[in-house]
């Protein structure tokens, strides 16, 4: 198989019974940032900040990671208005990738986007050829660890000290992932999940 295919993870839209993910760009940008305001409580959490000044040093990196190839950042869209943002970074020569970046608007929060957008994602991840997609999550992010238990994902390990936070904070990093042949397993309890919110 060839190792390009897999790089084949943005420049298409994803579409859901609840959400449609589409490939990040200027047009989005002020409802990211009002979006991203919404809770100013959560950045603690992740490596950098994305409200203030922050928000345009994000901007930045992710217009320029779409635009060269190193990652594919989707805007995640909910009636028709932005909720939220993710993305993969892909990985050419060991046919992986990782979904992160990951924030969604306090409102719709445990509801169907979460499950619903993660299920467009590692369904295209894989149609695309990849093998192993992953998720690196700060240990202190209690609700994110949860979510990806409840996703079905396989905890590798604890990366101790791996990194400092833009608060100077050192964080440990919980990695999971989800193996091609997991898949199928994974996706229909995540198709379960996603169904029930139709009821």
């Amino acid at each position: 198989m060839s190792t390009a295919r897999v790089m084949e993870l943005g420049g298409v839209d994803l579409q859901g019974r609840f959400v449609r993910m589409t490939r990040l760009d200027e047009a989005h940008r002020e409802a990211l940032r009002a979006v991203c305001a919404a809770d100013q409580g959560i950045w603690t959490l992740y490596p950098y900040s994305m409200v203030g000044e922050g928000f345009d040093a994000y901007w930045d990196r992710a217009m320029g990671r779409n635009a060269d190839g190193s990652g594919a950042i989707f805007a995640i869209l909910k009636d028709g208005e932005l909720v939220g943002v993710s993305g993969f970074g892909p990985d050419r020569v060991n046919q992986t990738a990782e979904i992160g970046g990951t924030y969604l608007h306090p409102d719709v929060r445990g509801g169907p986007v979460n499950p619903e957008s993660k299920l467009l994602m590692l369904d295209h991840a894989f149609k695309q050829g990849c093998r192993r997609v992953q998720f690196r999550v700060d240990a202190m992010n209690v609700r994110s660890a949860g979510a990806m238990r409840k996703l079905g994902a396989h905890q590798d390990g604890v990366l101790r000290q791996d990194l400092v936070t833009w608060t100077g904070r050192v964080r440990d990093t919980i990695v999971f992932s989800i193996l091609k042949d997991e898949w199928p397993e994974v996706r229909a309890g995540l198709a379960a999940r996603v169904e029930a919110f139709l009821v």
